[in-house]
């Protein structure tokens, strides 16, 4: 794990946990666009190097092998053995050449084969290669015109050992193996980096998943600190409000909101305490404070009547405890912080709560007040509780309205899903 919490990305042994220098270049190579420069092949790894030795010397082996045959041969000029032989040495040399330019030597391997027997081996290998490196496209055109033209190659230039019949089937069934097989590496290939794509876009969306749900989490934690903490933060402005323009107030009201302070002040810590608590662990604390429900509204509202509110409740539900406990919990935090706005935006008019519901139906929470007595000053990130209150509303598969009323005043309206059974 990174400083900003973000998984690693697993390392190429991960996806392939052989070394490197035993892969194919096209295969151990980064299929980064920018890791090295356009229209150049990868380096070579010390496998590549091994078989491209083996392959010069297997071309080398099989023409001094036609060499010997050539030498035989009384009826050819010296003259155009030592062109044969010379030629298939610089086919013999070419095949260094075979992983850049695969289609250009096979193509020129096509005329070769009619002036140099010696650059068999040589030519082998290089249908080989096009068949590894390049798509059937390529393989079609020069397979299929290396084919077209065995039997003139045949009767150009004869086998010594086998008749004309019996040389060109053989002949047309090594190229058609040459062919095949060279499919048959390539398409290995494409399987492997195919799957090493797979494992990387697994990792990706892993990763992707996991940031998603560490912002989710942590949007919820956000709402619930904000749904938390400002009502309790507000109560404490509420009272500290009252003492610092009363000061000459009856010490039992005196005593009585310090009192309040002091308890609204340890629940914030409190509830401070338990969401640090979830940001450290990174799963909710069983042995925490129950969340509330909808049964705690009663002592929402007497909380905010002790702070000097003007709040009524009027509850409809007669059974809140049969409230599923998502629902309830969603009820309360609507009904906190709808109460909390209305004492920074409307201080002093009453607010009026209105819960109603019924299994089946769905539960409605309406909160309503008035247009607030004189100009209040605006307060800085206003609406973002509401974002919230939408958000949470719509988790629980309900919807949230709120906007300004007729008579200057706002209402927020809530409206839960109760199913019939819990």
């Amino acid at each position: 794990m990174r400083g900003d919490d973000r998984p690693t990305p697993a390392p190429e042994a991960a996806i392939f946990p052989t070394r490197r220098w035993l892969l194919p270049s096209a295969v151990a190579a980064e299929p980064d666009p920018d890791a090295g420069r356009p229209g150049r092949a990868p380096r070579r790894t010390a496998r590549d190097w091994l078989v491209d030795f083996t392959c010069f010397v297997l071309a080398v082996v099989l023409g001094l092998v036609v060499a010997d045959t050539l030498t035989e041969q009384e009826n050819l000029p010296h003259s155009l053995v030592v062109a044969d032989q010379l030629l298939g040495a610089l086919a013999c040399a070419a095949v260094w050449l075979r992983r850049r330019w695969p289609f250009g030597l096979a193509a020129a391997t096509i005329p070769l084969a009619f002036l140099s027997t010696t650059s068999a081996g040589a030519c082998t290998i290089a249908l080989f290669t096009l068949a590894v490196h390049r798509p059937f496209r390529y393989v079609a055109w020069v397979g299929g015109l290396q084919l077209a033209v065995i039997p003139l190659l045949v009767w150009a230039r004869p086998d010594p050992d086998l008749e004309y019949g019996p040389a060109v089937v053989w002949t047309v069934l090594i190229t058609v193996a040459v062919i095949g097989w060279g499919m048959l590496v390539r398409s290995r290939r494409q399987l492997m980096l195919s799957l090493r794509d797979r494992a990387r876009r697994a990792e990706t969306e892993a990763r992707l998943r996991a940031e998603q749900a560490q912002r989710l989490a942590r949007e919820a934690i956000a709402r619930e600190m904000h749904d938390v903490l400002a009502h309790r933060l507000t109560l404490l402005s509420v009272h500290a409000g009252a003492l610092e323009f009363r000061p000459d107030a009856p010490r039992e009201e005196i005593v009585r909101a310090a009192g309040v302070i002091r308890e609204s002040a340890h629940e914030a810590l409190q509830d401070l305490r338990e969401i640090i608590g979830v940001l450290r662990a990174g799963e909710h604390d069983d042995a925490g404070r129950p969340q509330p429900t909808l049964a705690a509204l009663d002592a929402l509202v007497a909380e905010s009547r002790e702070a000097g509110m003007k709040v009524t409740l009027d509850q409809r539900v007669s059974d809140p405890g049969a409230v599923p406990a998502s629902v309830g919990r969603t009820a309360y935090r609507i009904t906190q912080e709808c109460l909390t706005n209305t004492r920074k935006h409307a201080p002093g008019a009453e607010a009026a709560v209105v819960v109603a519901g019924a299994p089946g139906e769905g539960l409605t929470v309406t909160v309503r007040n008035p247009a607030p007595e004189g100009d209040v000053p605006p307060v800085p990130g206003s609406g973002q509780g509401l974002i919230g209150l939408t958000e949470r509303a719509a988790l629980t598969g309900g919807r949230l309205e709120h906007g300004p009323r007729e008579d200057g005043g706002f209402e927020v309206r809530a409206w839960l899903p109760w199913p019939l059974t819990t």
